[in-house]
């Protein structure tokens, strides 16, 4: 199934399966309690993420090809960060270049597929780890590189927790449909030009191992999104370096799944 959220004419907020003009099937209920049709149908006015995540967990440096690029070591763990909920931007919406990035540009784009756990997830094996998983959607893991690197005293948090530095959408598209997640493949273009191009099977860690790891004595709630790394192409790594400016346009595609994509404009453009 393919599930969006979205605004109908009236303001409410609702879930339906896509149509092929802009409009959706109604479901009621949510994608992690269950959703039934409802008979109706509605138009959609405005696409919304298509969950709103109760945690938001990252894997930094999971694609071989991502790994190279920058000059890293494959790592023998995933290297594990977070996002603020806070964070989220819903397709179509601006990404904010943050006012507290004085130094010049520095926020680059990350295409990444987006995992959603679909029920309570603790010590998972390997072999069953895609049984806890709802669905799948693209997001972009935004990232203000000086302060990734130098302003979050060691830690990437900061840097990659600004509000807006979550696009997620524009479906979900639910596990059923995608029994297997590493073989698919995956795009961002900057106002149209190819920047990145791979292919989840090139991940170091795959879905499941991540689902594995991140539930080792750890309880991941039913909502919780797991974004799963980045190929290359990352505008730092790039010569010379790549970096978003007010006006550009971000599209990240995945094969299966759909695009996502986000304008930019400067913080406080907007007010």
């Amino acid at each position: 199934m393919r599930i969006v959220r979205f605004l109908d004419p009236t303001g409410a907020i609702r879930y339906g399966e896509p149509t092929a003009a802009d409009g959706a099937r109604c479901l009621a209920g949510d994608p992690v309690a269950g959703l039934i049709p409802t008979g109706e149908t509605a138009q959609v006015c405005r696409r919304l993420a298509p969950i709103v995540p109760v945690n938001v967990f990252c894997i930094g440096l999971n694609y071989r090809a991502h790994a190279a690029e920058t000059g890293a070591a494959i790592p023998t763990n995933p290297v594990v960060f977070m996002k603020p909920t806070t964070a989220l931007a819903h397709p179509g919406e601006p990404i904010l270049l943050p006012a507290a990035c004085t130094q010049g540009p520095e926020v680059d784009y990350e295409a990444e597929l987006a995992v959603v756990i679909g029920r309570t997830a603790r010590d998972v094996p390997v072999g069953r780890a895609l049984d806890f998983v709802l669905g799948y959607t693209c997001a972009n893991d935004v990232s203000a590189r000086r302060w990734q690197k130098q302003g979050g005293g060691g830690q990437w948090v900061r840097g990659k927790g600004f509000d807006s530095f979550c696009p997620l959408g524009p479906e979900l598209v639910t596990a059923d449909e995608l029994p297997d997640p590493q073989g698919l493949d995956i795009r961002c273009l900057l106002n149209g030009e190819l920047m990145q191009q791979g292919n989840t099977r090139d991940m170091i860690f795959s879905v499941a191992e991540l689902v594995a790891f991140l539930s080792r004595d750890t309880t991941l709630l039913p909502g919780t999104l797991i974004l799963t790394g980045t190929p290359p192409g990352v505008g730092f790594a790039r010569t010379p370096p790549v970096f978003l400016a007010p006006g550009d346009r971000v599209r990240v595609e995945i094969e299966g799944i759909g695009v996502l994509e986000n304008p930019v404009a400067a913080a406080g453009a907007l007010a």
